[in-house]
């Protein structure tokens, strides 16, 4: 990425504004959480705070246990990226940018099932399409935090609400691990 600067001043309340383009390219919502540090150098860093980075462990066991036990593709997001990932398909999104779309998903805070071919299908990762897909967000003290997501590239296999209550139930699950 392109370092770029600019100059801001700091009002009487010691806030500082992020201009609109720095904040759409580096996709910052008005509610994320920021991280401020200094470096030895005397900088102050800014940097994007993912509370979902505190587990990545949990996760990729998790996943790694969901796929194993149903066959399928799982995958654990961050409101940024794909955090942890396991199954066949795990190479092509493993550590990929979610899409906005899915963004939009986890935002409407409900879980969805769908296959490529409905409306409410969304890609996961730019450039990666599945045949069927269930999506739940993670939810924390009212915040979304991420999403939990199953998917197939296998044409013949249909999901159920089975697949879906089991994405649900380990979203459900990682939300309320995360208030403790």
């Amino acid at each position: 990425m392109k370092a770029t600067g600019i100059v801001r001043r700091i009002d009487d309340l010691g806030r500082i504004v992020i201009p609109k383009e720095i904040r759409r390219t580096l996709r910052i919502r008005e509610t994320d959480p920021m991280e401020i540090y200094t470096d030895i150098d005397g900088q102050i860093v800014l940097k994007k705070y993912s509370p979902m980075g505190d587990i990545t462990a949990m996760a990729e066991e998790y996943v790694k246990t969901l796929a194993e036990n149903t066959g399928m593709t799982a995958a654990i997001t961050d409101r940024d990226h794909v955090i942890a990932a396991a199954g066949n398909e795990k190479k092509y999104i493993l550590g990929k940018q979610i899409s906005r779309e899915l963004n939009a998903v986890m935002d409407e805070r409900k879980s969805v099932m769908a296959g490529c071919t409905d409306t409410s299908y969304v890609s996961v990762v730019s450039g990666y399409e599945c045949k069927e897909e269930v999506i739940s967000p993670i939810i924390c003290a009212g915040d979304v935090l991420g999403s939990v997501i199953m998917f197939t590239k296998d044409n013949g296999y249909k999901f159920t609400e089975w697949e879906k209550c089991i994405v649900k139930v380990a979203a459900d699950f990682l939300g309320k691990h995360m208030e403790s």
